[in-house]
Order: C-alpha cells, then structure tokens, then sequence
C-alpha cells in the first residue's frame, strides 16, 4: 500500500490518538502538571507498543520521565533514534485562546491546540510513518524512540539519562522534527541550531514597599534601575555590550551568507505577519542572519511593584526579569552565562542589590549537509515536494541536540514541518493539517533513502 493511501485510510484515527495525547497538559515547568507528565508518558508507551515496537519502558530521570522504544530488525541495518518531547509550555494567557488550549479543534484546515506543532504533532508524525513503514513491509531500518518531557524547560537531566543509557540509546543518526520549514511550498533542512543561556535576576533596594509620595526622588526605584540596567545591554546598533560576549563568535563566510541570501524572504510579509511596522536588530545583518548566524539578547519577562487594578503609590521593594540570549557556534553556553553575570552585577548602582541565577542553557549545532542523514532527507523532501530543500540556520534553540552529539557520538538531522504561523509558545498555537500528513509521507521516505544510503 502506498503511503498517502494509508495515511488517507487511516486519517481519523491519526487525529483522534494525537487529540488524545494533547488533551493531557504536560506543562514540564508547572509541578502542578507532575502527574500528566507520567500520564503523557504513559500513552506514549501505548501508543508505541500499539505502532509495533519490540518494547516501550517509562523510565525515570532525576526529573520528569522519559519513554525508550525500540524495534531491531536486523543488526545489519542501520539504526535511527528518533527524538521529540511530550512536555509543552504554559498556555498563558488563556483569555486570549479562542478554544480550549487543551480541546484539540480542526478549523480552516489547521489543529488548534497547545502541543499541536510543538512537538506533539511533530513527533507523532514520527510514529505513524514508522507504523506505516513496519505493517507495509517496507521498513529496512532499526528504529529507537526516545521522547522526553523537559525539554520546554531546557532538558535539564537527559543528558545524564543519555550518559548512564549509551549503549540502549546507540545509534547512527537522530532524526528530530522540532522544527520549521520556511514556507508551505518551500521545504528546508535545519542546518544549525542557535545556543541557549537564561537568566532570572532579582533588584532590592529598600527593605519594604515605600509610599512614593514621601520617598520617591531620595530612594532608588528597583524597578526603574533593572529598566536602566537592561537598557545598557544593547546599544544603538543593535550590538550587545557585555564584554567578552563576541570573543568566541564562528563568523560565516561570504560565500556561505550568499548562499543563505538565495532562500525566499519578504521582509514586508515578515513585518505584516507579526503585526510590526519595523525590523530592528544588529547593524550589518539581514533579518535572516540576525535570526540565524547571529547571537542575539532580550527579556522574556519583567515584574516589580502594584500591577494590580487601579492606582497604588508605591516605591516597589523588589523588581524581577527574566533574560534570555541566543548563542551561535563556538560560543559556550557556561561562559557567557558567567560574563553576563559579572558585567550585571558591575553596572548595578550601590542603591541596589543585584542577584542573578542561571536557569538553563544549551551549546549551538551545525549539521553537515554532505553526511548520508541530509542526503536522504534532502531526497525525501524532493519525493513528497517536487522540489530540493533548502539548508537554513534556525534562530531556536534545541539544548539537548549539541548534548546528544558530545555524550552519544552521533548527528541529528532535523526535518521540521512547522510554519512561522503556528504560533508555537503562544496563545492560539496550530498546526495545517497539510503540514502533518505531507510529514508523515516524508519520514516515511527518509527511511527509505537513510537505508539506501547505508548499504
């Protein structure tokens, strides 16, 4: 049976066992959501064992648990790990999502959901190509499954399950589709991966709240200094000023920024996508290279003082921000998280008391595009697009990739079927069902080809 027959055939109960698995709100950053992450893991290992692996095992990190799989046909085939994870990020704010986050809808040819792209539609468009693959006879690799539930909160322990599980986990590529392709009709290969260091900082200033009457203009605004604080990281041209911070930078190439500038780009469809009337970022760089070879620096969140209703005249205690900065190659992670640290609490005022914690973090990932994997993606999106993909340079950041070569040994090819619409990490995320079943019939392929390329 050809696979658009089957997955035609079959296209309600790919829907309905995905719905299952969203409907359970596996918030890996919320303790609250413990529990619906062992239930998610749970129908992860039914869903396995139904799909026809040889075994499925929940099994614990020192965190939330992961789910093994695996189906060895012959230890003469080459072996595929496939990874994904089945934690998800909050829904907040839940006033702005149109339905249910967690009620999967089928609307205007998209699932609406949270999870619904990133990554629990992603990664079950993995275990149905498999199925498809096995129950069809056309399956000439071994496949391992290792879907994990914290990596929306930056995979804190697999590298250790990863350390202590080697040999299970031994393989000859990491197939993972976590991310994006940059249109519809225009098919890319996640070539490089940005890295990942995150910070919460705290600003005291007085011991308690103050009346802003009787002290505000005599006592530091913790508030107003972090706003000042922030403000000097980055400076008019769009240059960050922690110093030491651009030290390690791998610059590409002309040649290779040539090459990158051949991939479609409407800077006017960017802008109008987004709801923005104005790109900004660093000096020198298009809005691609800004997003893709280049590090970058911004605040997730900022909270201090009365944010309540209505008026309250205080001189806050406290303010608090959350920041994030993207690395490129060659940058370490650990590194530059102590840079920012010692330059923070440098430019801080002797008004105020400056602590600063580092959350998580994760190195940045380069595929070659000449080794068997990419061959036989490349192909794969050929079959199923009519056209060869495009390598591009990803501006997200998956930590555990860099973490899975330096601890397993082994590359990851990254075929992502996301779109810059789905709104993933946001209110009212989705997923084209086209997207989902055009991946499906292309992983299907990458097997075929991954084999072929392995004789």
């Amino acid at each position: 049976m050809e696979i658009k027959q089957y997955i035609e055939e079959n296209r309600d109960r790919f829907l309905e066992e995905l719905f299952e698995l969203i409907r359970i709100p596996s918030i890996s950053s919320e303790t609250a959501h413990k529990e619906d992450m062992y239930r998610a893991a749970e129908k992860w290992k039914e869903l396995l064992l139904n799909a026809g692996v040889d075994r499925a095992e929940v099994m614990e990190t020192t965190g939330h648990p992961v789910v093994f799989a695996e189906k060895i046909l012959d230890k003469q085939f080459p072996t595929v790990l496939v990874y994904g994870h089945m934690d998800v990020m909050p829904a907040d704010p839940l006033d702005l999502w149109e339905t249910d986050p967690f009620e999967p809808v089928v609307r205007d040819g998209k699932i609406w959901a949270r999870g619904a792209d990133d990554d629990k539609g992603q990664s079950f468009m993995h275990l149905k190509a498999f199925e498809y693959l096995l129950k069809n006879n056309q399956l000439r690799c071994n496949v391992k499954f290792l879907i994990e539930g914290e990596e929306e909160i930056g995979s804190e322990h697999l590298p250790e399950f990863c350390e202590k599980h080697k040999e299970l986990l031994k393989g000859d590529v990491i197939l993972v589709s976590d991310t994006s392709m940059l249109a519809p009709n225009v098919p890319s290969i996640t070539t490089g991966l940005r890295g990942l260091a995150y910070w919460q900082v705290e600003v005291t200033g007085p011991n308690r709240d103050l009346h802003s009457g009787i002290y505000g203009g005599a006592v530091a605004n913790p508030v107003n200094v972090l706003a000042q604080m922030i403000g000097s990281l980055i400076d008019d041209n769009g240059h960050i000023t922690i110093p030491g911070f651009y030290d390690d930078v791998l610059e590409v190439s002309h040649e290779e920024r040539a090459l990158m500038a051949e991939a479609p780009f409407d800077e006017e469809e960017y802008k109008k996508a987004i709801g923005v009337k104005e790109l900004q970022g660093e000096k020198g760089f298009t809005t691609p290279e800004r997003t893709g070879i280049r590090p970058s620096f911004d605040v997730c969140g900022i909270w201090g003082g009365y944010t309540g209703e209505g008026a309250k005249t205080i001189l806050p205690s406290k303010a608090y921000a959350k920041l994030s900065s993207r690395l490129v190659p060659n940058q370490d992670y650990n590194k530059i998280a102590q840079q920012f640290i010692d330059f923070f609490q440098s430019i801080a005022p002797k008004a105020v008391e400056v602590k600063v914690n580092t959350l998580h973090g994760g190195q940045a990932y380069v595929c070659p595009i000449d080794m068997p994997a990419y061959r036989a993606a490349e192909k794969a999106f050929l079959q199923t697009y009519g056209k060869r993909p495009v390598p591009v340079r990803s501006g997200g950041s998956i930590p555990i990739i860099s973490a899975f070569e330096q601890i397993l040994g082994m590359k990851s090819i990254l075929m992502g079927f996301g779109l810059n619409s789905d709104a993933i990490h946001s209110p009212n995320e989705n997923y084209p069902l086209e997207q989902f079943f055009k991946g499906i019939e292309t992983i299907s392929y990458f097997y075929e080809y991954f084999a072929q390329e392995n004789k």
